[in-house]
């Protein structure tokens, strides 16, 4: 995926209307984009590249030795990078943005020599090498605000069951083209945060939730699915982690933290009700 600039945006930007500007940041898993009194920003995408890199998986000795220079984790700790939240705050509106992160995997070999007599018995063992691929992800979003913007990342290792069923036939889950009266249990209540939360991601929707016939909606659902705060069941701060796997050495490796490269229109005047 790629991005590109807003054909009203570009025209803005060539006639004087309006700066293009960037915003790079990484490292800690906040950050504030500010905004000046009197202006208003246009966000339209981001380059992101996640945190993980530098380290590997490696089975046995020899993907050890392939390793080379590389720190070598278990697999728990590099399945933490799999996946990765960004999301962006504007005072009034909350988008987040959830990436999946591929783990690059190859195969290395290893000969084990028997040579006690009176048989040559050799045997070949297959190792796993796997790492985190960080080549940056471009997306585009369209996010506009007067406020200064919070934006936050972070990595996701859980997402909680809570709440199962089986879906009715609705005038919204109709029979055959969806779920509705398949009989299938469907997970319906996620959490990606503390346990102790109300906020939770609710499926189908929240929406006359009892008419589903799973129990009542908790307090302060949500209909889209983001991860919360929480370094057990939701969303980890990366540094946090990077330094309980392998100390100052591994927060301070540049290939092991994410970056990300705002790109945005700053308008130097009041925001128009119609912004498209």
């Amino acid at each position: 995926m790629s991005w590109q600039i807003p054909t009203q945006v570009e025209q803005d930007i060539i006639a004087g209307k309006a700066k293009y500007q960037t915003f790079q940041t990484g490292n800690g898993g906040q950050s504030i984009l500010q905004v000046p009194p009197n202006s208003y920003a246009v966000i339209f995408g981001y380059d992101f590249s996640p945190a993980g890199g530098g380290f590997v998986y490696a089975s046995f000795i020899t993907s050890v030795a392939f390793a080379g220079d590389r720190p070598i984790l278990d697999q728990s700790a590099i399945r933490f990078f799999e996946t990765q939240q960004i999301s962006f705050y504007t005072g009034t509106e909350f988008f987040p943005f959830i990436h999946k992160v591929d783990k690059q995997t190859s195969v290395t070999t290893d000969i084990i020599q028997n040579n006690v007599p009176p048989a040559v018995n050799n045997v070949t063992r297959y190792g796993i090498i796997e790492e985190i691929d960080n080549t940056p992800i471009a997306r585009q979003v369209y996010i506009t605000s007067t406020n200064d913007v919070a934006i936050t990342h972070g990595l996701i290792l859980n997402a909680i069951p809570a709440t199962t069923g089986a879906i009715p036939v609705t005038s919204r889950t109709p029979g055959f083209l969806t779920y509705g009266g398949s009989g299938q249990l469907i997970q319906a209540q996620t959490n990606y945060g503390p346990g102790a939360t109300p906020l939770q991601f609710m499926q189908p929707s929240p929406k006359d939730f009892q008419d589903f016939g799973l129990g009542l909606l908790p307090g302060n659902p949500d209909n889209q699915a983001f991860a919360t705060p929480d370094a057990t069941n939701g969303l980890l701060e990366a540094n946090a982690h990077l330094l309980a796997i392998g100390g100052d050495s591994f927060v301070q490796a540049a290939a092991a933290n994410y970056y990300l490269c705002i790109h945005y229109a700053l308008y130097s005047k009041t925001i128009p009700e119609t912004r498209g």
